[in-house]
């Protein structure tokens, strides 16, 4: 039987808290409100909900009525870069060669899904970490699908997506990587994808409008700045070398109804004024990609 085209989403809009990090959460809450957007991607750090200081219950529980009261949705993302280990840029990762370190990205992660379950949340982001040196990617592959599997079981229990983000320079790099451990897990029905769409500008073999419609099926979250070819730095919307129009109308054609993050972690210094900006700008593209006037 052939499967119906899902119906085209209005595109929701958020900006990611790693990029608001001089501010206070609640102080970013207020601001991604009164700019208009729909949600954010909220990075669990030190300054944003810290998942590993105490009483993480009701800290989650505090924001889950006031993302209510201000009408904000939410999807959980895991990017911190040295919430784990201060020397470290996102370490512990799943590939670690020790287990107990491996085990501690592990608690995280599943902290971060019963966080997003409390939240009702979209879904929870992650990534790979970069392959240890030496070591053969046949036995890295094995390590992550491996370690990977008691936070699979935690999404599937809690019914939140694990949408896995291909990464530069990790193992898992690109959409074909996101495949390979898809098919090596057996298409768990939690595993989703994280697609960044500066990413595919940078690396993929495919133009970003043509990766959006690849990738269709599995999108749980979207992340969105710009980038050059070959060239991995989040550059603030129209500064790069992305067509947003094409990629917010594939975008939208699939069917998508989760948020698409602005992400632009190292314009933190200038966050409010960034994200002033963006949203502007992603509602003239998203106009324009329907052929309307902005």
């Amino acid at each position: 039987m052939i499967q119906p085209a899902p119906s085209p989403a209005p595109l929701r809009f958020g900006y990611g808290t790693n990029g608001l990090a001089d501010l206070r959460l609640d102080d970013a809450l207020g601001l991604l409100a009164d700019l208009g957007y729909d949600g954010l991607g909220l990075t669990l750090d030190h300054m944003h909900l810290d998942p590993l200081a105490p009483d993480l219950a009701t800290r989650t529980r505090r924001l889950a009525h006031r993302l209510d009261a201000l009408g904000l949705s939410v999807t959980v993302e895991t990017g911190a870069r040295y919430v784990l280990d201060p020397r470290r840029k996102h370490g512990p990762s799943l590939l670690d060669p020790d287990p107990e370190d491996r085990a501690r990205r592990v608690d995280l992660l599943v902290r971060a899904v019963q966080v997003a379950a409390d939240l009702g949340a979209h879904a929870v982001h992650c990534f790979s970490g970069l392959p240890p040196a030496h070591e053969d990617r046949d036995t890295a592959w094995k390590r992550l699908a491996e370690t990977l599997a008691p936070v699979l079981d935690a999404a599937t229990a809690a019914g939140i997506p694990l949408a896995v983000e291909p990464e530069p320079g990790h193992l898992l790099a690109t959409l074909a990587d996101f495949h390979h451990l898809r098919t090596t897990l057996g298409d768990p029905a939690a595993l989703g994808l994280t697609l960044d769409l500066g990413h595919c500008q940078c690396l993929e073999p495919l133009p970003p409008a043509d990766c959006v419609r690849a990738a269709g099926p599995w999108l749980r979250h979207v992340q969105i700045e710009d980038m050059r070819r070959g060239v991995h730095e989040h550059l603030p919307l129209g500064e790069g070398e992305i067509d947003f129009p094409p990629v917010l109308a594939a975008l939208a054609a699939t069917g998508y109804r989760g948020l698409t993050v602005v992400e632009l972690p190292r314009h933190s210094h200038a966050g409010p004024h960034y994200a002033e900006l963006s949203l502007p700008f992603l509602r003239q593209a998203a106009a324009l990609s329907q052929g309307s006037t902005p």
